[in-house]
């Protein structure tokens, strides 16, 4: 048995050193190239409307507010300034929702955002996109890099299309750090051990973001509430709670064997649904001695189980805001396929190792 295991994470190790880090390699060269786009992008942005500033900078071979969805795939999140006139109310109406309303007895005029308030109060998500919409738009036909870069059309997110291979998304958002939503209170949970107190205090300072883009409910359209509403997103604190252990080498396998073998039609997997599956992994294996390296090939076939068990029951609970599905809207022959092809891969990695060299 130990022989078996220690088989699994010699050839996982293996499988790491080549094929995950030369993705990382070339996804931090494709990286370089669309953040001089998007930089270029939105400093014409900011000489039209200086009170969209672009916060796309560069930290410890970082850039701040961006996510890889796919290899292919960006999203920027632009950090918007000054959302201190408005109270965050987030009633749970509105699932992975929340409204940013007028303090009461602050004026309109007090705000940096006075035409994008609603006749109720509240700072419109959808009419500061609008207008960003609008702004990038006119900056795709000045910037230097106006031969290279599209603006998508049919929607009402921000994306730009760049030398035809890569899709960017650029979401206008504000920063929420020292509060923590009452949507996510009831995490950790009394029962659960992991993560300790200190590593819980570090989480929740980190805050989260509120984004301007689509959020639909249940039936698939925005109603009113919902487009004026700015979504839940918790990335730098998910990132917190991944550090130590071989939590992070874990994803980092899991990406790369999507990227690999579970790229299909409709795109039901990403890389979020890999990342909350490890958090929940975490959970189940509350020990860092649990994620001691000789540990990886047991968290690795745990997880991948994980996710064939959500594929088939097409669920997938968001890991702070559990009520929210992240396969809501994917079609479900999509998630069929998906299951019976990590289900394939699954047995592959465990019943033979070896196999990592070809997958």
């Amino acid at each position: 048995m130990i022989a078996a295991q220690a088989k699994l994470v010699y050839h996982l190790n293996k499988y790491y050193n080549e094929k995950c880090q030369s993705r990382k390699a070339a996804i931090s060269k494709t990286i370089r190239e669309v953040c001089k786009v998007v930089s270029d992008v939105l400093k014409e942005v900011e000489v039209q409307e200086p009170r969209f500033i672009s916060s796309l900078n560069e930290m410890d071979n970082r850039f701040e507010g961006l996510e890889v969805i796919s290899p292919t795939e960006f999203e920027v999140v632009l950090y918007l300034n000054q959302m201190g006139v408005f109270n965050f109310v987030d009633d749970g109406s509105l699932p992975g929702c929340a409204v940013l309303k007028l303090s009461d007895g602050r004026k309109r005029s007090m705000s940096l955002w006075v035409e994008f308030i609603t006749a109720s109060g509240y700072l419109s998500a959808r009419k500061i996109r609008s207008r960003f919409q609008t702004l990038v738009a006119q900056a795709v036909d000045k910037c230097s890099y106006r031969d290279v870069v599209k603006m998508i059309a049919d929607t009402s997110e921000v994306k730009l299309r760049i030398r035809d291979r890569y899709v960017v998304q650029i979401t206008p958002a504000f920063k929420c750090t020292g509060i923590w939503p009452r949507s996510a209170a009831h995490w950790p949970m009394p029962h659960v051990p992991w993560p300790g107190p200190n590593r819980v205090a570090e989480v929740k300072a980190e805050g989260f973001n509120l984004l301007s883009k689509e959020c639909y409910s249940l039936n698939g359209k925005q109603s009113s509430a919902e487009s004026d509403a700015w979504v839940l997103q918790f990335a730098e604190a998910e990132n917190r709670l991944l550090l130590g252990g071989c939590r992070k080498k874990c994803l980092s396998l899991l990406k790369t064997l999507r990227d690999r073998h579970l790229e299909l039609p409709g795109q039901p997997l990403n890389n979020y649904h890999m990342k909350s599956l490890v958090s929940y992994e975490c959970e189940k294996h509350p020990r860092e001695s649990d994620w001691d390296e000789n540990c990886l090939g047991d968290r690795l076939n745990g997880i991948l189980l994980q996710l064939i068990s959500c594929l088939q029951c097409r669920r997938c609970p968001h890991y702070f805001l559990p009520s929210l599905d992240l396969f809501q809207g994917k079609p479900h022959s999509g998630l069929e396929n998906s299951a019976k092809q990590t289900w394939r891969l699954a047995r592959e990695i465990l019943t033979n190792p070896k196999s990592l060299e070809k997958l």
